[in-house]
C-alpha cells in the first residue's frame, strides 16, 4: 500500500514563499508520474504541477507556470513543490499524488491512484 504524506504548507504574505515536500511510504518513482493538486474552498480539484517518473518531463497548470517548480529529490522517495510569489488565489488545500497508470507528466487526476491527507497553504493580502 502506498502512503503519501505532504509537509510545508503553511501562512504567507503575497509575494512569499513556501516549499511543500511529498514523501512516499516505499520507492514508488522508479515507475510513478507525481503531481502536486490543490483545491480551494468551493472549487473543483486542480492539477498544479506534475512529472514524470524519470524527473525529465514537467507539466503545469497556466496560474503558476514561471513560479512554481516540480521536483524529485534524487536519491529519496520525495517530491518537492517550490511555491515562488505567492498569490491570494494560491490560498487551497494541497494534494499530494502518485500514479501507476502512467510514467508521463499527466494533467489528469483521473490517472492519480494514490492521494496524501492535504496541507494547507494560505495566503494573505
Amino acid at each position: 500500500q502506498v502512503r503519501l504524506v505532504e509537509s510545508g504548507g503553511g501562512s504567507v504574505q503575497t509575494g512569499g514563499s513556501l516549499r511543500l515536500s511529498c514523501a512516499a511510504s516505499e520507492r514508488i518513482f522508479d515507475s510513478y508520474a507525481m503531481g502536486w493538486f490543490r483545491q480551494a474552498p468551493g472549487k473543483e480539484r486542480e492539477i498544479v504541477a506534475a512529472i514524470s517518473w524519470s524527473g525529465d518531463s514537467t507539466n503545469y497548470a497556466d496560474s503558476v507556470k514561471g513560479r512554481f517548480a516540480i521536483s524529485r529529490v534524487s536519491g529519496t522517495s520525495t517530491v518537492s513543490l517550490q511555491m515562488n510569489n505567492l498569490q491570494p488565489e494560491d490560498t487551497a488545500v494541497y494534494y499530494c499524488a502518485a500514479s501507476e497508470f502512467t510514467r508521463n507528466a499527466a494533467n489528469s487526476k483521473g490517472l492519480y491512484t494514490y492521494w496524501g491527507q492535504g496541507t494547507n497553504v494560505t495566503v494573505s493580502s
